[in-house]
């Protein structure tokens, strides 16, 4: 078998990324969620004050006496470190130019959870609209999945 067939043959996370468009997609798409995760997820866990002045309000502090404690967002550190955890996994995939299935099951269901939670949570009006931005994003990143995985899909099945 050519050097070339056996490259087509292989399974889509054993070959090398660098070929084919979608594997180059894939991993760009890998940098840049796992950047933006990175840049979300981190923000407030270092600066809670900047983070409640863009995106509102939250209601998830303890209450000491009569009195709220403002840096005690124990859900938004939650959350914040679950997202942190993400973008560690996804900018080491890219690092390594992994195009795992795996990989890209933990980057779109991540990006659906959140724009759900957005937009559900700002029609209730439980969050202020500033999140729709957030959903947003993530809805360029499900389409840019769409675009990687099928191009996988097609490459693959195009394979002898």
């Amino acid at each position: 078998m050519s050097q070339t067939a056996t490259y087509a043959a292989q399974a889509p996370a054993a070959r090398h990324p660098g070929g084919t468009f979608a594997d180059k997609l894939f991993v760009a798409l890998l940098w840049v969620q796992g950047l933006y995760y990175g840049v979300t997820g981190v923000w407030p866990l270092v600066h809670i004050h900047s983070f409640l002045w863009v995106t509102g309000p939250k209601t998830d502090h303890r209450i000491v006496g009569e009195r709220a404690t403002e840096a005690d967002h124990w859900l938004v550190m939650t959350v914040g470190a679950l997202i942190s955890a993400v973008a560690l996994t996804l900018l080491a995939a890219a690092w390594r130019r992994r195009t795992a299935g795996e990989i890209a099951l933990l980057a779109v269901a991540s990006a659906v959870a959140l724009t759900a939670i957005d937009v559900i949570y700002v029609r209730r009006d439980v969050i202020l609209p500033v999140y729709l931005w957030d959903a947003a994003a993530e809805v360029l990143l499900l389409a840019g999945w769409a675009v990687a995985l099928l191009g996988q899909r097609r490459g693959t099945a195009a394979a002898p």
